[in-house]
């Protein structure tokens, strides 16, 4: 009986170590605690904004000066007991329901997104890298092909012809569909440098098939790299869905998104900066944490990748 087992198999050392590590970097703390609160925000984006007593649609006419173009009413924006965070221009729209709705709607699009990329990735990654031969060549070309297209100008003109459709699965579908190819790429190398392992050879002599082998030794091999560049994905779906929206053909008004709540106050940048700031930071700060995050990730559970 072989007693060669696969590393992932060979205990929880190699995860607790990434856990001691990850616990002694100071910014893997505030990153986790940002990426946390921004996903507690989303998760409960309907609770908040009822505690703060209003809708991301509803208008407070009250709150704006129309003698002065619609600016708000107050310092920073027209921040008060009422309005957590002031207003948007004109509308009078509550900022804080605004910003919480929008972080729903921009992390609901980029987790979404990023699943179909991971799950698409791993799944052509292993096969191409276990099965070799045609298999490999037509799954390589089908990733040269879709890395070759320009994506944003692509995304831009399927947003755009594209009417009368839940724009928030649209956009989840468009994403996904260019982003693949990456995570595919990393997996088939990886998959590649683990099908001749002795633990894989030992499963195969042992009458296992290739669905068992895939998915009980090469799956387990590849999942660090895996969550590594999960981790890094995010923030890449995050702002790509924020500067489809900034660009006017991501969500459509009056569903709030950070990216179109960026593209809206541009034009009060100047007399109202307090509505340009509170998305832009959000849209900062969540882009950072999970970059932050994945870099760190990524030298831990995949030291050789970070490398190159």
């Amino acid at each position: 009986m072989s007693t060669i087992s696969p590393p992932s198999r060979a205990g929880s050392g190699p995860w607790r170590l990434a856990r001691a590590e990850l616990r002694r970097r100071p910014s893997v703390k505030a990153s986790l605690v940002v990426v946390t609160l921004f996903a507690v925000m989303a998760v409960a984006a309907p609770l908040l904004s009822a505690l703060g007593g209003w809708g991301p649609e509803e208008f407070d006419k009250s709150a704006v000066d129309p003698y002065l173009g619609g600016l708000p009413v107050g310092p920073l924006g027209g921040v008060s007991a009422e309005h957590w965070l002031g207003v948007e221009p004109v509308t009078g729209r509550d900022l804080f329901a605004r910003v919480v709705h929008g972080a729903q709607v921009s992390l609901l699009i980029a987790f979404a997104a990023t699943a179909i990329v991971v799950a698409a990735g791993t799944a052509a990654g292993i096969a191409a890298g276990y099965f070799g031969g045609r298999t490999d060549s037509a799954l390589s070309r089908l990733m040269d092909l879709t890395m070759s297209f320009p994506s944003l100008i692509f995304m831009i003109a399927m947003m755009s012809v594209a009417r009368d459709v839940n724009r928030i699965v649209l956009m989840t579908l468009v994403i996904g569909l260019f982003g693949w190819p990456g995570i595919a790429r990393v997996v088939r190398g990886q998959t590649l440098s683990l099908k001749h392992r002795e633990y894989v050879d030992a499963a195969r002599v042992g009458g296992s098939g290739p669905w068992r082998i895939l998915t009980r030794e090469i799956l387990p091999g590849v999942a660090g790299p895996v969550i590594a560049y999960t981790t890094l994905i995010v923030p890449g779906m995050i702002a790509t869905e924020a500067a489809l929206s900034y660009l006017g053909v991501g969500v459509r008004p009056p569903t709030p998104s950070w990216g179109q709540m960026i593209a809206d106050s541009v034009a009060f940048y100047d007399t109202d900066p307090t509505y340009f700031v509170v998305p832009s930071l959000c849209l900062f700060l969540t882009v950072l944490s999970f970059t932050l995050l994945g870099d760190a990730l990524r030298d831990i559970l995949d030291p050789r990748g970070s490398r190159t």
